[in-house]
Order: structure tokens, then sequence, then C-alpha cells
């Protein structure tokens, strides 16, 4: 009994430690960029030998890998919770929750946004299939899911782009078409100008540019998603 307590506390520290390594990790990214994350200076900052955090995480890249697939994991959590509340029939209100959704994320875990889908951390390198690659097929899908409940709705207004398949990289393409196999290729492009129009504005406001632009980045990005769903012919807000 008093093994298993001693062996179950080892796991608990170890357990507590990993993930302040990681948010000292992302600390030190927020702060002086990607070049920042290296080992040294992340045992540095917790007051542990360099040996020590090797016990860890045996390379940079072995921590880096770990923090985006946390960080691109907890993204797909969100989006898909937000996705699964709204009615299967309201196309409007889907692409507005999922849309409020990521923004809403990416403000809260700024360095995990900067990490997924900023400047690359120098010299990494992903492992093969990528670092998440089940947390980047959820969110791809879930851009695709836009696209596919305003898609009705887009044709109508708009017609097509003369897509083809061939406009798109097949890496796309096998997370996209099993989940949707009815979405033409004109469908693709517009998931990708939806996510576009969303992700735009979210990468200015948690990069702070737009930060002496306006004191109502909310409002703003109100306004464009409201512009957006009325553009795919889905009606005013």
């Amino acid at each position: 009994m008093a093994g298993t307590r001693s062996t179950g506390r080892r796991e608990r520290l170890r357990a507590e430690t990993t993930a302040e390594i990681k948010s000292t990790a992302l600390e030190l990214m927020g702060a002086g960029g990607p070049d920042a994350i290296t080992l040294r200076a992340i045992a540095r900052e917790m007051g542990m030998t360099a040996n020590a955090i090797y016990g860890y995480f045996a390379t940079r890249d072995d921590l880096v890998t770990a923090l985006v697939a946390e960080v691109y994991t907890a993204l797909a959590d969100a989006v898909d919770a937000s996705w699964a509340r709204t009615e299967h029939d309201a196309p409007q209100q889907r692409i507005r929750a999922w849309a409020h959704a990521f923004r809403a994320w990416a403000l809260a875990n700024p360095e995990g946004f900067r990490l997924v889908y900023g400047d690359p951390v120098p010299g990494y390198r992903a492992p093969e299939g990528g670092a998440a690659p089940d947390a980047a097929r959820r969110v791809c899908v879930g851009i695709a899911a836009l696209a596919d409940a305003a898609w009705s709705g887009a044709e109508a207004a708009h017609g097509g782009g003369g897509f083809g398949w061939d406009d798109f990289d097949p890496g796309l393409l096998d997370k996209v078409r099993p989940a949707f196999p009815a979405l033409p290729p004109d469908g693709v492009a517009l998931a990708l100008r939806i996510w576009g129009h969303l992700h735009g504005l979210v990468a200015l406001e948690v990069y702070g540019h737009l930060r002496t632009q306006t004191p109502s980045p909310d409002k703003l990005f109100r306004a464009e998603l409201a512009e957006l769903v009325r553009s795919l012919g889905l009606g005013a807000a």
C-alpha cells in the first residue's frame, strides 16, 4: 500500500513538473518569440539543472511537439464543442458559434495560437505526419463543415468559382472529402475563404496590431462575421 502511494505521488509530481515546463516554454515564447524556447532557458527559469530537465524531454523538438499537440487539441476541443451545441439546420448560428469559439480560444491562449499559426520555431522538425495530426484534421474538418453548412446559400448567391480538385493539396482533400463527400471543389474553396475571413482579424488581434487602431476589436469581429454570413446568402443577423 505504501509503495502504491509512493508511486502515485511520483507520477503526480512528474505530471506537475511536465505541465510547468510546458507553461514556462510558452511564457518564454510570449516574451522572446520562438527562439526563446530552449531546454536550458526553461531549466534556468524553473531553477532546475539542465540534466534534470532532459529527464522530462530528451530534446527541444520533443518539447515543441508536445506543446503543439496540447494546444492544437485544446483548440479542436473548443471549436468542436461550440459546433455540437448548435442546431444542425441553423447554419448561420453554427458559423457564428464556431467563429466566436475560435477567437475566444486564441485570445485566451495567445502563445498557443502563435505556436500553431505564427512563426515557426527555428530548426524545429515535426515528426512524420505532423505534431498533432488528429487535432489538425479536426480543425480542418470543422472549417469544411462551415462551408458545407453554408454551401447551398453561397452557391445560390454567387455560383461556383470554377475550381477543380487539382486546385487543392491532396493532404487537404484527404481530410475533407471523407467527411463531406458531396462538397464540390468550389465548396472546398469556400472553406478556405471562410477561414481567411475568420483567421485574419483574429491574427491581427492576437499579435497586437489592432490595439492602437480600435478600442473595440470585438465589435469589429462581429461586424466582419455578420458581413460574412450575409455574403454566404444566409441572411442578416
